[in-house]
């Protein structure tokens, strides 16, 4: 999937290469605070999973932008890949089309921001094949117009995010095997924040003190009492370790120190449950392509 190493700066694929859009994991989320326009103030830790979705891009010089399969009820207004590259295509006046493809991995509703990362992908990739020339802080900017989630994701390091997720320090973190549960629901992040019971007054802590202690996920009480499921995939991850909600859910997660155990877990897992084993990254797999 790579490309090949020695080429010069303005290198990149060419159209039909296949583009990884890797999944995320919230290590800790802690909910500061609302604001008066209605979004919740948050600190958070990303870390990107060696599991994702793939993209690919055929030219369409007409202008046109279009998706020949589309996730089943998503409407193309509501596509976070084909919002990002239109609001890309505005924002620059380009009068290049794509045609795009997507093959999804990444379970959908899960927190591991399938969509975002597929948003952030196409921005990156339409910004080399259109020639638009944007630079990362800039793209960063576009996908923030899209969802918090996007600016990680087209940065492409694991990071330390604040504010309404917007603010990123880079992290370097330990990269363990990780078991991930799909519980078979969707968890609407909308749902969650408006949840009364949610927790909305942590105190902030700082980045060296995630690092020695980690952190918890205040989205977990309220996702636990409304969706039994996600419940019940916690208790049962919880005999193998220190069981995590990622974002608002549904997907759990935990770490392992080798590949093996984690394979070993996940051959225990319920066969009705979508669970795979992934290594963490701190590196997005989509910088070798750019």
């Amino acid at each position: 999937m790579n490309p090949p190493a020695g080429r010069g700066p303005d290198w990149g694929p060419d159209w039909g290469a296949i583009w990884p859009a890797p999944a995320k994991l919230n290590l800790m989320l802690h909910i500061l605070g609302r604001r008066a326009d209605g979004y919740h103030t948050l600190q958070t830790a990303f870390q990107f999973l060696d599991y994702a979705d793939e993209l690919h891009f055929r030219p369409a010089p007409d202008g046109r932008i279009t998706r020949p399969v589309g996730l089943a009820g998503l409407s193309e207004e509501r596509d976070l890949v084909m919002r990002a590259a239109r609001l890309l295509q505005a924002e620059t006046g380009c009068g290049e089309g794509a045609e795009i493809h997507v093959s999804k991995r990444i379970p959908v509703g899960g927190g591991l921001g399938g969509g975002s990362s597929d948003a952030a992908t196409t921005l990156v990739a339409l910004n080399h094949y259109w020639g638009t020339r944007l630079d990362r802080e800039r793209l960063q900017e576009i996908g923030a117009t899209l969802g918090a989630d996007v600016p990680v994701f087209v940065a492409g390091r694991a990071a330390w995010a604040e504010g309404i997720g917007q603010q990123l320090t880079p992290l370097d973190l330990p990269q363990p095997w990780y078991l991930v549960i799909a519980p078979d629901c969707r968890v609407p992040t909308a749902d969650v924040f408006r949840d009364p019971g949610l927790t909305r007054n942590s105190a902030p802590i700082t980045i060296s003190r995630f690092l020695a202690h980690g952190g918890g996920n205040d989205c977990t009480a309220v996702v636990r009492q409304r969706y039994p499921k996600v419940a019940r995939a916690l208790d049962w991850l919880g005999q193998f370790g220190d069981a995590r909600l990622t974002g608002t859910g549904a997907c759990v997660f935990a770490a392992f120190d080798g590949e093996g155990e984690a394979r070993e877990a996940r051959a225990k897992a319920p066969p009705e449950w979508l669970a795979f084993v992934a290594a963490g990254r701190n590196r997005s797999p989509l910088l070798d392509f750019t």
